[in-house]
């Protein structure tokens, strides 16, 4: 059996509670949600959920490369928003991402988010 290898990089921010950013077991990267927090700042972007969308991606992005894999290697994403009315726009930024090929994919409407967010993104990828 293959250890388990945990992940941590200061591409994406740090985790907010007792988790892990990442958490690789027997060729597969599975990654906490990450919201659109600046890495450096530990703050919110500024520029509504398009804006934390785009900015969620890039971390889990961090994230994935920090493991040794990335968004072509992704298996499945779950998507959280807080209003489902913002379904559209988050699809659009997600779209840019994954093109002709993109993973699996859940999408819930949450009640809240961690610091106020209005989208977290998780994903399970295999590695490179």
């Amino acid at each position: 059996m293959q250890p388990i290898r945990i992940v941590s990089t200061d591409s994406a921010p740090g985790a907010i509670g007792p988790y892990s950013q990442a958490v690789v077991h027997d060729g597969v990267v599975y990654c906490s949600g990450q919201i659109g927090m600046e890495p450096s700042t530990g703050e919110l972007v500024e520029g509504g959920v398009e804006a934390q969308a785009e900015r969620a991606l890039e971390n889990l992005a961090g994230v994935l490369h920090a493991a040794g894999s990335g968004f072509e290697r992704a298996l499945r994403l779950t998507v959280y928003v807080i209003d489902m009315n913002d379904f559209a726009k988050v699809n659009a930024i997600y779209a840019k991402r994954f093109g002709e090929a993109p993973p699996a994919r859940a999408t819930v409407q949450a009640a809240a988010l961690p610091k106020g967010a209005l989208v977290e993104v998780d994903c399970i990828a295999a590695l490179g």
